[in-house]
């Protein structure tokens, strides 16, 4: 099977399963975060293919909506390359880079350590910020039941996996627990510029929002 056949393979796999999708982890989150690594990887080198279908793949079981099993994702990452006619090598690879992606907490060092995986942590990263990341945050805290704010409630940096993954917040807390943390934890230089952008404007975004809530004209 030719690398083009496999991608576009996965491709129409993934956009079946999460056409309609109503939290922010959507088709349209999966292929911004596909043309945010193509993009970055046309400056950043690391192997198209590898990192296109991690793209693709990086929420195929997500664990937040799997019951909290962090490794179903890169399992089930590898079954779908072999089942799609992809090499051992390949899955193994995909494997690695899927279980390595998401966001564990603030306190959390990042376990990536390929270019690819770099790459396509910084893409997913990259759509977590901005006017985006802003309504997907929203979306996501109002599926999970998270306030929108809550003045009495203060936001917490989390120092290991297990507590965040468990932690009860508020949406706006979200912004300090690791939206506007995303910039200084991109691997790239491409992910670190378009970030300083996005991170400005929901700053931006932050201030109107106190401002609205404590009724100041």
């Amino acid at each position: 099977m030719t690398e083009n056949e496999l991608i576009k393979q996965i491709e129409h796999h993934v956009k079946q399963e999460f056409c309609g999708e109503a939290t922010g982890h959507d088709w349209y989150h999966i292929d911004r975060v596909r043309n945010n690594a193509m993009n970055i990887q046309l400056k950043e080198g690391g192997d198209k293919e590898v990192i296109e279908l991690a793209a693709l793949l990086h929420d195929i079981s997500d664990y937040k909506f799997n019951g909290g099993d962090e490794k179903k994702g890169g399992q089930l990452a590898r079954e779908l390359i072999l089942q799609y006619k992809g090499t051992e090598e390949l899955a193994n690879q995909l494997q690695i880079i899927v279980d390595s992606i998401s966001f564990k907490g603030a306190m959390v060092a990042d376990t990536t350590t390929s270019i690819e995986a770099k790459i396509v942590q910084d893409a997913d990263r990259l759509d977590a910020i901005g006017a985006i990341g802003i309504a997907r945050t929203f979306a996501y805290g109002g599926h999970v039941g998270n306030p929108i704010y809550d003045p009495e409630l203060a936001p917490k940096l989390h120092s290991s996996f297990e507590e965040y993954k468990s932690a009860k917040s508020t949406t706006i807390n979200h912004f300090y627990e690791k939206l506007l943390l995303l910039e200084s934890k991109m691997h790239t230089l491409t992910a670190k510029e378009v970030a300083k952008d996005r991170i400005t404007y929901m700053n931006q975004f932050l201030e109107q929002f106190y401002k609205e809530w404590n009724s100041n004209f």
